[in-house]
Parts: structure tokens; sequence; C-alpha cells
């Protein structure tokens, strides 16, 4: 199986920012989003992302940078190479790779 190397951003506002690397063995054509459940089911549960799933690239929660460039991590697919995340950096950090997506009087209640 290949192997991608995720490098994860972590930490939350006022934190200093750092990256933590995550090996991940994964079947072609698995997502990034795929990656990023399964390192937080079974390697760490405090990593923080969005995501929603009602359908792939409709709902825009999984948005984040994948080598400095947006996209889902939904649709995002793992490549057998070091592969940089970040979070949005337009929107106000959460923690790790989650941002805050919509301004509060613009969210449903």
């Amino acid at each position: 199986m290949p192997v991608a190397t995720l490098l994860v951003h972590r930490g939350g506002p006022g934190e200093a920012p750092r990256h933590d690397a995550f090996e991940v063995a994964y079947e072609p054509g698995e997502s990034v989003l795929d990656a990023l459940r399964r390192l937080r089911a079974e390697a760490d549960p405090t990593l923080a992302f969005r995501y929603a799933c009602l359908n792939a690239n409709a709902c825009k929660e999984c948005m984040m940078l994948l080598d400095g460039r947006v996209v889902y991590a939904c649709t995002a697919r793992l490549e057998p190479r070091a592969m940089r995340l970040d979070p949005l950096p337009n929107k106000p950090l959460l923690r790790d790779l989650a941002t805050v997506l919509a301004p509060q009087d613009e969210r449903l209640g």
C-alpha cells in the first residue's frame, strides 16, 4: 500500500503553530478526509477539523489548504508524498484545521 505523510497544522488562537507529521497507508482513491477521520479515530482523538458529508463538495465544511491551495478534503486524493494541511487563512481559527466558516449572524439558528 502507498504511504502519504500528512503534515497537519496543530494549535489554536494565540498558540505558536506547529505541524505534526502522520504517516498514513492508504488504498488508491482514498481522500484526505478519509485519512483525517482515520487519524482521529486511531492515532489522535484531539485532532480538530470540520466535515459534514451530506453531499461531496456541496457542504463546504471540509475546506482547508493543501500545499497552499484551497481544497475540499473530501475530494482531494491522497498521494505518496508529503502533503501539508493548513486551516483557511482568511477565517478565524478554532483549533488545528477547524475554522469558523460563517459569521454568527449568517448561521441558521
